[in-house]
């Protein structure tokens, strides 16, 4: 079904967009390498194959008026998410732009940041990019060449949004959310044991109350007492 391709393309870009986040982090910092760089490229480039994709399939359902009611509501929402979806790969290009500036591979003067995070990050490349091992080219001047092309596809992609906008008139705040089902109860509960349990603790607070007011009673008492024993005393 169209609905379920384009849930796919979604999905897809979703976990490459995450997996571009998460390499973005380590940008700048101690695990910072050349291989870090080639992988943001691969995964960046991977995003905007699917983020293409998923605007042209969207675009295309979203332009047919023949569709139900039901469906445009549908295909309405996965577009907003789409549209999240590149504000915030945007957003992550920019960053990692700003981060490759600040911190170039090749200039021994600049130290990295200790983050913290150390380990290689091939692996989460490779899940996203369904590779299991990944190769990069050698590239002495990937500090003007890629930042270069990074630059350019930030345009490219904030070109895309604005296409995007023009092009299918979605208002993102008339478009409902759809929220997943409530989690059942740990098996053995009830719904009278839960109801117990708001009881008790309603009954402890209860209590608690009683105790305050009756020991305020007490104290009001006491000074009574004592102001009436003041005033027979000094009559």
């Amino acid at each position: 079904m169209v609905k379920d391709e384009c849930k796919t393309l979604l999905d897809a870009l979703n976990k490459v967009s995450a997996c571009y986040r998460h390499l973005v982090i380590c940008a700048g910092g101690t695990s910072d390498s050349q291989n870090l760089r080639e992988e943001l490229k691969k995964t960046r480039q991977k995003a905007q194959v699917l983020a293409i994709a998923n605007k042209i399939k969207l675009t295309t359902i979203l332009k047919d008026r023949s569709i139900s009611k039901d469906d445009r509501a549908e295909f309405e929402r996965l577009w907003v998410i789409f549209s999240t979806c590149m504000e915030i790969l945007e957003n992550d290009m920019r960053r990692a732009l700003d981060l490759g500036q600040e911190f170039p591979l090749n200039v021994p003067t600049k130290h990295l940041i200790q983050t913290g995070m150390i380990g290689r990050t091939s692996a989460v490349a490779a899940r996203a990019m369904n590779v299991q091992n990944m190769k990069y080219d050698e590239c002495n001047d990937i500090d003007t060449v890629d930042l270069n092309e990074l630059e350019q596809d930030i345009n490219e992609v904030k070109e895309m949004i604005y296409e995007m906008e023009m092009k299918v008139n979605v208002l993102q705040w008339t478009v409902e959310a759809k929220q997943a089902a409530d989690p059942e109860p740990p098996a053995g509960a009830s719904s009278l044991g839960m109801i117990s349990v708001h009881d008790d603790g309603n009954k402890k607070l209860c209590d608690t109350s009683k105790v305050f007011a009756g020991a305020m009673f007490a104290a009001v008492l006491i000074f009574a007492i004592a102001l009436a024993v003041c005033v027979v005393k000094f009559a």
